[in-house]
């Protein structure tokens, strides 16, 4: 793959752009202090992020009809609550409380990169993220997309093959696919994407990662969206 062969970038978000579980244990932080709670924000932050793929799931098998993306996450929020037994918040609070989702921050490296990127190329979201979270986030963060593309588009969530960059009139392989998840590359490459792994180590909060093979047949393996930026020469 040359740069000169790509004409527009889609970009998972939750985890490769933004880091969704920083922005749980910072909105977790607050909610304890209002309601005077003792709660572990990592460890619902990851039980929470765990009932992710079986919500999305239900929906992408026919088991339930579409819903977007901050249901089942509120679905997901009260389920990890009564798991870790922690009462108190009412409907309200759980609800402004899945709006999380709508705020989180992006990593460092973000903004700058895409700025950088956006010279050449198309920058669209390719994410389960629904219009109006993806829009209020990148209002919120500075995110300079060209468009939102992603499931609630299409009406189906990653990786069903419905969920692609068709909007853009573009051949798949006229699109780079970035992701953190090797299963969202896997799924790209499908679909005839490129594809581009940016290795966020932090996601999980460990400073480790192990979805990548030794062998995963990518395009591109990067550190961040810098190194992204001067691999496409701009």
């Amino acid at each position: 793959m040359t740069p000169d062969e790509i004409e527009a970038l889609t970009f998972d978000v939750f985890g490769t752009v933004v880091d969704w579980r920083g922005g749980i244990l910072r909105d977790g932080a607050a909610v304890s202090a209002k309601h005077g709670l003792s709660v572990d924000w990592g460890r619902v932050a990851d039980a929470w992020r765990g009932r992710y793929q079986p919500l999305l799931s239900d929906v992408r098998e026919g088991r339930r009809p579409w819903v977007v993306l901050d249901q089942l996450h509120r679905e997901g929020l009260d389920q990890v609550l009564a798991q870790f037994g922690i009462a108190g918040l009412d409907a309200a609070t759980r609800e402004e409380f899945v709006r999380v989702w709508h705020r989180l921050d992006p990593w460092p490296d973000v903004i700058p990169g895409l700025d950088r990127l956006r010279r050449r190329y198309i920058l669209a979201t390719l994410s389960n993220g629904g219009v109006r979270l993806t829009v209020n986030m990148a209002k919120r963060a500075g995110l300079p997309w060209d468009a939102v593309l992603g499931a609630e588009v299409a009406q189906a969530y990653k990786p069903s093959p419905e969920t692609s960059a068709r909007l853009l009139d573009l051949p798949p392989a006229r699109c780079l696919m970035v992701a953190a998840h090797y299963s969202d590359l896997v799924a790209a490459r499908e679909q005839g994407f490129r594809t581009c792994y940016v290795w966020r180590r932090e996601e999980w909060g460990t400073g480790e990662k192990n979805d990548l093979p030794a062998d995963p047949g990518l395009d591109l393996v990067v550190e961040d969206f810098a190194e992204l930026a001067d691999r496409l020469g701009v």
